[in-house]
């Protein structure tokens, strides 16, 4: 595995519970964001990031990360992450300073974030956006190693996936299908193993908010553009199991490994990655059958067998990292035709269809129930008293990566060995001043000084940025007009 830098982007659900709660599901991730800057826990921003996102619709926190409004969702960016265990840390830290806002603002049991990826009753998607730097001699815009890629993040997720009860067939189910065809009636789905795959009707595609792809192709480093191209897959859902959130990162870059090695075999692209996606979410004998481009049958299982092969061939032994992911994607590779109960704990979807099974059982309910479905959503509910995952956890039965005293430190302090360890100490330093200031992530402007660059996500910029900060004067009061020429 190569030196990577990782980032999660999340997009949270709100559920209220309470029938006559005096708030409406705006007003409420309104109030949620605000307490959290109110808490001194980062700074909002001051300036119009985009038409949709004018000053105080977010902004950046102390641990380099950042909170926002998009699309009606609140929105967590985890901070740059140089290893899986910091990523897996990070992306936890977020959900609990989400969660301690709203107990905060004494909500808890009136209103549930969900981490999940679909509203079941309108259908309506939200994302999990993964984000992987990588060289710009990378060969993306090589349609084979898009396909590649395609190919394996199709079937990735019969361990990646968090599964749901249900369907949905978005209408048409691809931007140039007959409207028409598309409105035959589909079998009916009991219970499917991504939240996402009904979603996504392209194989590749530049622009991502309404015509999603398998792969995103658009061209946004956040870093030197010369150096430095970041890859943005929105594909995925959102996880809640730590050691599935890691394994689905860290499968990931170990492919874009053998493709950058010229290791990824070109047998492994699929006729139609999309539709296998698709079929491969549906299936309820979880047998995944998938068409080769050649014409050969296989399976996503046995695809994915050859590509962590190929990957221990080529890459065992290059990084602690990587030695994990062999490890742990082997094993669960191992266990999944032993049933959803042999991979409790590791991988979401099995997770919930044993729990789901079981209390369909007891109670004598079918997939159709309400019961059902609501107990669905709890399965991705933050609350650790209310959401059944952390049932899961409290008894043992969850494999983790991080530490609670790991993610209580990364609620407020910056991961080390990237940029948001520079970051966060400044955003630090502006919660106590009074200074006027712009910040992205690739660099920060103060007062009307020349902005300060951080194109290389590698590097801290903590000792130059300390010693930048050393030399203003932070106690001068802000005024609108600071960035206006």
């Amino acid at each position: 595995m190569k030196k990577r830098i990782y980032g999660i982007e999340t997009e949270y659900g709100l559920l209220i519970k309470e029938p006559d709660f005096k708030y409406s599901p705006m007003d409420v991730v309104v109030r949620v964001k605000n307490h959290i800057f109110e808490k001194k826990q980062g700074v909002l921003d001051l300036h119009y990031r985009a038409n949709d996102e004018p000053p105080g619709n977010g902004g950046f926190l102390c641990n380099g990360g950042r909170i926002y409004l998009d699309m009606g969702h609140l929105e967590y960016a985890s901070p740059e992450c140089c290893n899986l265990t910091d990523l897996v840390t990070y992306d936890r830290a977020g959900d609990c300073i989400i969660q301690d806002a709203l107990e905060e603002l004494g909500w808890g049991d009136s209103v549930a974030f969900i981490k999940n990826n679909v509203d079941l009753e309108s259908n309506a998607t939200f994302g999990c956006h993964e984000n992987y730097l990588v060289s710009r001699s990378f060969q993306f815009d090589n349609r084979e190693n898009l396909r590649l890629l395609a190919a394996f993040l199709s079937t990735r997720q019969i361990y990646a996936g968090t599964g749901r009860t249900g369907a949905c067939d978005p209408q048409p189910f691809r931007d140039w299908e007959d409207v028409q065809k598309s409105k035959k009636e589909s079998a009916q789905v009991d219970f499917q193993i991504s939240q996402r795959a009904d979603h996504i009707p392209n194989e590749f595609y530049r622009w991502v908010q309404y015509n999603r792809a398998i792969v995103n192709t658009r061209d946004e480093p956040l870093s030197d553009p010369s150096k430095y191209r970041r890859i943005h897959l929105l594909v995925g859902d959102s996880n809640m199991s730590e050691f599935a959130n890691a394994l689905k990162m860290g499968t990931t870059v170990l492919m874009m490994d053998l493709i950058e090695m010229g290791e990824a075999n070109s047998d492994w692209i699929l006729e139609d990655s999309v539709s296998s996606m698709r079929a491969i979410s549906r299936d309820p004998e979880f047998k995944w059958p998938v068409i080769l481009r050649d014409g050969n049958f296989s399976t996503a299982l046995e695809l994915q067998w050859e590509i962590m092969q190929t990957a221990k061939k080529h890459l065992a032994g290059s990084s602690t990292d990587t030695d994990w992911v062999l490890s742990a994607w082997e094993s669960v590779l191992t266990d999944i035709p032993k049933g959803p109960e042999a991979l409790l704990g590791r991988v979401d979807w099995a997770s919930k269809y044993w729990m789901l099974t079981e209390f369909m059982k007891d109670e004598n309910l079918s997939w159709q129930d309400p019961w059902v479905k609501s107990l669905d959503l709890e399965f991705h509910n933050l609350n650790k008293e209310q959401g059944l995952y952390w049932g899961l956890e409290a008894h043992g039965d969850t494999h983790r990566k991080s530490t609670d005293e790991a993610i209580a430190f990364a609620k407020s302090n910056a991961p080390k060995g990237t940029r948001a360890d520079g970051r966060g100490q400044l955003v630090k330093t502006l919660v106590a001043s009074q200074v006027a200031y712009l910040i992205d992530w690739i660099g920060f402007r103060l007062n009307k000084e020349e902005p300060y660059l951080m194109l290389d996500p590698f590097l801290s910029y903590r000792k130059d940025i300390r010693e930048y900060l050393e030399r203003m004067d932070l106690d001068q009061p802000f005024r609108n007009e600071t960035f206006s020429d």
